[in-house]
Order: structure tokens, then C-alpha cells, then sequence
């Protein structure tokens, strides 16, 4: 059995500028929780090929997905088509925090920008 524990994962900046902590990765998929502190967003991007889901499980934010604005919250969860132009902003008072879910998995090779 394979567990991981977020405090056991070493954090790391992603190209969108978000911190990371990639709990799982395997061939197929990815899973991640990403944190923004506030004021923090995202740089607006795209994946070519990866589906990603974000499960917002602290804060609140704005989320953007193709020119979409919509704010989201603890409990919300935003499907990402790939090719969908995306970005998250923490627009609350404390950390946003997500899981993310990548599939096929989450690579700098397939993140685009403007």
C-alpha cells in the first residue's frame, strides 16, 4: 500500500506559480494540494492533454476557467477540460488550499501560457 502524508512531501513552485505538494503520481494520474496565500493567484495557463480537477478544501478564491469568473469556497470542485485557459486568485483573508487532480498526470512540459 502506498500512503503519503502531505507534512511528508517536500513543496514545489509550479510553472502557474502555485506551491505544491504531489502526494501521488503514477503513469495514469496525478494528485496534488496546492496552496495560495492571500492575494496570490495563479498565472493564467493551459494543459494540451491533462484533465485536471481542483477540490477547494480551505479559503475561498476566484476562479477563472475560459473568461468564466465564478467564486469558489471550501467544498466546491471546478472540472478542467484540457485546452480550457485557467487561473485561481485567494482572494480571502487566509490560505486557499485545493487538491488537485491530474489526469493524464501534472507536467511543466504540457503548461502554456499567453
Amino acid at each position: 500500500m502506498n500512503v503519503a502524508s502531505r507534512d511528508g512531501v517536500p513543496a514545489f513552485t509550479t510553472k502557474d506559480g502555485s506551491t505544491i505538494r504531489e502526494l501521488h503520481h503514477t503513469e495514469a494520474q496525478s494528485l496534488a494540494e496546492a496552496t495560495l496565500v492571500p492575494g496570490q493567484s495563479t498565472r493564467r495557463h493551459y494543459h494540451r492533454v491533462s484533465e485536471e480537477i481542483y477540490l477547494i478544501t480551505h479559503g475561498s478564491g476566484v476562479m477563472e476557467l475560459d473568461g468564466e469568473v465564478h467564486s469558489v469556497s471550501a467544498g466546491d470542485a471546478i472540472l478542467i477540460p484540457p485546452g480550457a485557459w485557467h487561473t485561481i486568485a485567494n482572494g480571502g483573508g487566509g490560505d486557499l488550499r485545493l487538491v488537485c487532480c491530474c489526469a493524464p498526470p501534472y507536467s511543466h512540459e504540457d503548461t502554456y501560457f499567453d
